[in-house]
């Protein structure tokens, strides 16, 4: 469980607009004109992220598994739907709406 004296980053108190699909619209406010890095996430930022995003039950696993920014940037389809004991429709949601499109945002910013 996340500790209320656990860090987590301001830019996720900002409004985030969920979709029918599930998704919810991944791009922040701007930080110095740059989109947050997800890689300088810590766990609790994560599990925040997800539960912002609808996910309350499934982003316990999120701090079980201790994923950080780093760690979620680098997982896998499969790491998301077997590595974490979330139930298969949310962890396909999870995967698709919102770790794949944090690691295309990740990578496009740091090509810049």
């Amino acid at each position: 469980m996340v500790k209320e004296n656990d860090h987590i980053c301001p830019f996720f108190i900002a409004d985030m607009e969920k979709k029918d699909n599930g998704s919810i619209d991944t791009e922040s406010p701007m930080e110095n004109g740059q989109p947050p890095d997800p890689a300088q996430w810590a766990v609790a930022d994560v599990v925040n992220y997800f539960r912002m995003a609808g996910f309350e039950e499934q982003a316990s696993a999120f701090h079980d598994q201790e994923i950080d920014g780093r760690s979620l940037l680098l997982m896998t389809r499969n790491d998301v739907l077997t590595g974490l004991t979330i139930k298969l429709g949310p962890a396909l949601k999870i995967y698709e709406y919102h770790v794949k499109p944090l690691q295309n945002q990740h990578l496009k910013h740091s090509a810049l």
